[in-house]
């Protein structure tokens, strides 16, 4: 209960800084980084729809292909995700018309207009979830082609709203909107890897009773322990690997300072980690 809570809370936060990017920063300046907000902007350009109606009908459409191609449970953390995103966009243009961009610095509502939506969708694609829009057709392409990272297939999806943007604004709008793809692209992948980011650790010890107790009791993980010698005084001493979350890590170097354990540690940081109580194989 508590669990999904937290998860849907974060499904919300995420939800919420995508609106407030695409609202207030790129719908208003007219960018086109792909996806189905860049499409709006479009769509708002050439005909008398908003660009909020627009993505709420397109949202609603692409959810149907997610069912069918992704999974229920993508697709309902997706729906809901997507119908929030909708609200949140129609609530922000009843409250908040704009007529035109929020300041006269165009390269920093670039900035947010970049970084706030896909800072959301990657914690979205970390939870197994999407915004909706082209979210969905690059998932599909992602677990169809077997692309390792879906930073890749939005890329290729969000290229076409792109080239069709080419053909409505000027040359300005779009070497912004190409710059903030290439941008997008890397920045979502970057953001993913860092969240899931985790750090492998060796720790030589002399005993390594009290490290092993600890990470297994403690901190609820296991560990391979060898024996090895040591090169220069040719003492016994034992070899204990873990892999941890970053937090882990920070509870398990500060036990051994505070206890004065003899050892020596070596942590490095590492994202595909798979296996029990990590990401699925």
């Amino acid at each position: 209960m508590v669990k999904g809570l937290r998860r849907y809370g974060l499904l919300t936060l995420a939800v919420f800084v995508i609106a407030v990017g695409d609202y207030f920063f790129l719908f208003p300046n007219q960018f086109c980084f792909g996806g189905v907000a860049g499409l709006s902007t479009i769509v708002a350009r050439v005909t008398p729809l908003t660009a909020s109606e627009f993505a709420s009908a397109a949202n609603l459409i692409l959810l149907l292909a997610a069912f069918v191609f992704v999974g229920r449970e993508f697709a309902m953390t997706t729906a809901f995700a997507s119908v929030l995103l909708s609200a949140l966009l129609m609530v922000f243009e009843g409250l908040v018309p704009l007529a035109g961009p929020l300041t006269d610095q165009p390269m920093l509502e670039f900035i947010l207009a970049v970084s706030l939506p896909s800072a959301g969708s990657a914690l979205l694609f970390h939870l197994g979830a999407s915004s909706g829009g082209t979210d969905i057709p690059a998932m599909i392409l992602k677990k169809y082609a077997h692309l390792q990272n879906i930073g890749v297939a939005l890329f290729w999806i969000d290229l076409v709203m792109v080239g069709i943007a080419a053909l409505v604004f000027d040359l300005r709008t779009i070497l912004y909107s190409a710059v903030g793809l290439a941008v997008k692209t890397f920045l979502i992948d970057d953001i993913i890897g860092s969240i899931t980011m985790c750090k492998s650790v060796m720790v030589v010890c002399g005993d390594a009773g009290p490290v092993c107790d600890y990470i297994t009791r403690a901190l609820g993980r296991s560990a391979t322990v060898s024996s090895a010698k040591g090169a220069y005084t040719g003492a016994e001493q034992s070899i204990v690997f873990t892999t941890l979350t970053r937090r882990q890590a920070k509870q398990l170097r500060l036990y051994i300072r505070q206890n004065a354990l003899p050892a020596f540690i070596t942590m490095s940081s590492t994202v595909d980690v798979f296996g029990r109580g990590f990401a699925s194989v």
